[in-house]
This record gives structure tokens, sequence and C-alpha cells, in this order.
């Protein structure tokens, strides 16, 4: 199968490259802010000619904010607006119009109502010390050299890489991989290349692939498995709070930028600030070695994943709580996950968000009303079973599987999956219809046990 995927190596760069490398990100800088301001003026002039009672027809012309629109008007003003652009790579300026285009069509989308998520704003001019230098090249020479320890890109020429890029060369010697961009950013006070490649994947089959599996996620154990397996959160920012906190009380004895007065920042509060970034980037990079590890497991072993719906935005609003979520990586966790099982010939399962997999006994089905957070244990009054809460979850994550597998077109939610448990007594509720008679309760076995309907 066809895919899209990308490899990122760090560079390894010369304060020369260096220099070129920021050049051709400041001249995408120059273009996005002057196209924004070329389309903020027009639209200030129709709002303000409205108010006035100018027709429809009589406003100022509206601009088109399209790349090709946009990158005709710069070509026609680039001499004037940057006469050192013949100093720079084309796809440095196409950079810039590229970001604008996109953001304008995300907030006309989002006001109109055809982009769903969260309102996206209206977009910012872009300053040289708070932007991230970034340029992308999709045209010209890309490639990787024979060595595989350098690349070569439009304009910057040869760059060495830090790491051996031969997971890309051997693709490419092979054909079964097309290089289609090249971006260069600095992130975390190191400079990286990320190549955007359309690969030709083989088919693959997980290991157990007759195997299904459920996923619950939290936050005092990152993953805990449906097998009774549990993996432990690493908590990188809770580890690095302490030199964190060191580096940013250094930070502020420093002189730093001052908007209001145009006050320029100190080279040490520069250093300090690189050195500050530097911690915050090594605790992501950590945690997302971390994720990467257990969704290449997971997705390898078992031929099914069963994982909840969660709402992460709406969970990073407990104050208590947000900051350990937000360590935890729960959405990267599932986006991982939505890839890597399509890559590995798996499939991926999404509970229904309301599905009550905590509240709900994986021994005989009922459902409790109430579940305390500071209840780490399941205790079922109606069966006696008494089992840890995050296994628990996963038994019946795991349980949905059947259902999918029944239905044949979908997942299938649970009766009363898709609202809140009515304030009521323990519910007993049948997860698959037909498996036990009116009186009693039904559920779908989990694996490797023997189920028997429980009467209440």
């Amino acid at each position: 199968m066809k895919t899209v995927q990308a490899y990122r190596f760090a560079l390894d760069l010369t304060p020369g490259q260096e220099r070129g490398v920021l050049a051709h990100a400041g001249a995408a800088r120059v273009a996005h802010n002057w196209a924004l301001a070329r389309v903020k003026a027009v639209m200030d002039q129709r709002a303000a000619e409205r108010t006035y009672g100018v027709t429809e027809e009589l406003l100022t012309p509206a601009v088109s904010w399209s790349l090709p629109a946009l990158r005709k008007a710069w070509n026609a003003a680039k001499t004037d607006v940057a006469p050192w652009w013949r100093e720079c790579s084309k796809e440095a300026f196409n950079t810039g119009l590229d970001a604008l285009a996109r953001a304008l069509k995300n907030w006309s989308d989002s006001r109109t109502g055809k982009r769903a998520g969260r309102p996206v704003g209206f977009p910012r001019f872009k300053s040289r010390r708070r932007s991230t230098p970034a340029v992308r090249f999709t045209t010209g020479t890309i490639r990787v050299e024979p060595d595989r320890q350098h690349v070569v890109l439009p304009r910057l020429g040869r760059l060495k890489l830090h790491e051996s890029g031969r997971k890309l060369a051997r693709r490419i010697d092979n054909g079964t991989a097309r290089i289609m961009s090249a971006t260069v950013r600095r992130d975390g006070g190191r400079w990286h290349v990320s190549f955007c490649v359309e690969v030709e994947r083989a088919e693959r089959r997980p290991t157990r692939p007759e195997s299904t599996i459920g996923v619950d996620v939290g936050i005092t154990n990152l993953a805990v498995l449906s097998t009774g397996e549990t993996e432990p959160n690493p908590r990188h920012l809770t580890a690095a709070r302490q030199r964190l906190r060191h580096l940013g009380r250094a930070l502020s004895r420093k002189t730093g930028p001052d908007r209001r007065t145009g006050r320029r920042p100190s080279n040490r509060w520069q250093r300090a600030s690189a050195r500050l970034g530097r911690a915050h980037a090594r605790v992501a990079n950590l945690r997302r070695d971390s994720l990467h590890k257990l969704t290449t497991r997971l997705a390898h072993e078992h031929g099914a994943i069963v994982v909840e719906d969660l709402n992460v935005t709406g969970m990073l609003a407990n104050r208590r709580l947000a900051r350990h979520i937000a360590d935890a990586g729960l959405g990267e966790l599932r986006r991982q996950l939505v890839y890597k099982t399509q890559w590995s010939g798996g499939r991926l399962i999404v509970a229904d968000r309301w599905y009550p997999s905590s509240k709900t006994c994986s021994g005989c089905g009922t459902v409790k009303t109430k579940l305390a957070l500071s209840e780490r244990t399941y205790h079922c009054q109606t069966c006696g079973l008494t089992i840890d809460r995050d296994h628990n979850a996963a038994l019946n994550l795991a349980a949905l599987a059947a259902q999918y597998d029944t239905a044949g077109s979908g997942p299938v939610a649970a009766r009363r999956a898709d609202q809140k448990t009515r304030q009521r007594g323990q519910v007993a509720v049948k997860r698959e219809p037909g498996t036990a008679t009116a009186d009693q309760t039904g559920t779908v076995p989990p694996q490797g046990r023997d189920y028997r309907p429980c009467a209440h």
C-alpha cells in the first residue's frame, strides 16, 4: 500500500550554513507579513466603507487569498518589497505565502462552519524573535547523498546529518519511496530536516492476528491492557520540574525583552532562554520516544486494538489534573495507533465516548450509577467481582470487539452507551442482544475465559 510518511533527521550545520537557513526563514516571514498586511488592509477598508453606507457594488474590490493569487501579487511587488530576493530560493517565499493561504482558509472555513473543531483565529504577523524559523522545499534538488551522512537541498547545498539517513536511503534505492518535500526547522535549539515521503509499504500482518486487546489509558498507569499487563506512566515532565524551575528562575533574573519600551534582551537572557528551551525539548523527546515504543509494540503484536474516545480537551479543563494529562500525551497515543495499525495490517476500534467502561462489571455486565475517581478497585455488588478499576475497563473494551465483528459494518455502542448513566441504582445492561433471558444480564466473554450469565 502507498502512504505518506515523514522522516526526520537532526542536522549539524556550520555557522555559514545556519546563516543561510536563517536567511531563507526570514524571507518566508517577510513574504508572509507582506501578504497578510495587503489582505488585512483591503478587509479593513471594505469594513470601513460599509460603515459609511457604501453599497456592495461600490466597495473596494476584494483580494483573493489563494496561493496562486498571493504568489502572483508577490512576484509583481517583490522587487520593491525585497530587493534582495535573488539571494534566496523561490521556495522560501512560497513557504510564507502557502502558510498564510492555509491560515486564511482555515479562518474562513471556521467562521462559516465548514471546518469542525475549535474556532480558528485570524492569522497574526510573524516576529523575527518569537516565531520558529522554518523553510520548506518542494522543487529542485532534494536528495540523500550516497554516504547517507549528508543531504542536498536547493540553494543551501550539502548539509551534514547528525545521524545516519540509511532508513530513507534504502527505500529510495529500492524504488519504494519518493521524496515530495523537505522542511528545515529549528526545534529545541537544534536544526532538523523533515522529509515528506510517499512510501510503498509491503503488506504486513501482526504477530497474533486473531488477538484482541483492550487498552485503558490513564494517569496512574499510562496504559492498562486487558491481558493484565500495565505500562507505567514515565511522568517525564514531573521528573524534570525541578530543573525547569531552576532554569526558569535563572531566566527571570536576566534582562529580558520589553515590548513596551522596545528593549532588546541581553545575551545572558538569550543563553538562559536557550537552556530552558532545550530542557523542555528533552521532555518532549522523551515522551515521544516512550509513546512510540508502546504503540509500535501494540500494533505489531495484536490484530485488533480497542481504545476509548476520550475528550482530552475537556479533561485539560480540570486544573488539578491538566498538567498530568498533558504529560501523559493521551491524544498523541491514539494518533499514533491510528496509522500504525494500518501499517501493520491490524485495526483500531474506538469505543463510544459515553460507553461506561469503568462503571461496567466485566463479569456480569452490571453498570454502576456512580464511580468516584478515587475508587481504584472495582467492587460489583451483584456478582461479587473485585478487580482493579483500570483492568476492568480494559476487559470491557476488549469485549466490544465481538460486537464489531457481529455487526460487520462498524462499532456498535452498547445500550445507553450514547448517554450518561441516569442517577439511579445499579442497572444491569446487556452489551450483546440475545445472550441472556429477560431476567438475566449478559455480556461478551473476555478472552480466554468461559462465561455464564449471572442472575440478579
